[in-house]
């Protein structure tokens, strides 16, 4: 088993997770500002879902006898039009494959593999949540969208 590259994936999802869950939190927060407390509380969830995931991954790396870093983050624009967010979501929900990719290079490690595809389901499941509101949208509107985010 290479203990390096199963730290190196799992540092890599704790630095981009802990950002896109940063951003969850915020733009919960702004749409339950905005009244849209349905949809705060589910960008909240997410947040609290994404927390979790990286205490996982960082006990998997303290596990494997790994330094865990704290990593500079990205800059990040805050978009305060729940639909037009969900849509750039979205797009940076469909990285999916890059998981797939991930998953499947650490067969070799089977506890971190185990790890990684838990996680996929449920980055599917979330993907899965955000086509469906989109197509939704498309279906009887935004206005009518947003009414049902209140």
């Amino acid at each position: 088993m290479d203990k390096e590259k199963s730290i190196k994936a799992l540092q890599i999802y704790i630095t981009g997770l802990t950002e896109g869950a940063l951003v969850h939190k915020i733009q919960g927060q702004i749409f339950k500002s905005q009244g849209f407390v349905k949809l705060g509380e589910k960008y909240i969830g997410h947040f609290n879902e994404e927390m979790e995931w990286v205490e996982k991954f960082v006990e998997r790396i303290l596990d494997l006898g790994g330094e865990v870093k704290f990593e500079a983050m990205k800059n990040r624009k805050i978009i305060t039009d729940p639909v037009k967010y969900l849509k750039e979501d979205l797009k940076i929900q469909s990285g999916i494959d890059v998981l797939y990719e991930c998953v499947n290079s650490l067969t070799e490690d089977p506890t971190t593999h185990d790890i990684m595809k838990s996680y996929l389901k449920d980055e599917e499941e979330d993907l899965y949540w955000s086509q469906e509101q989109v197509e939704l949208i498309e279906k009887i509107g935004e206005q009518n969208w947003l009414l049902q985010q209140l």
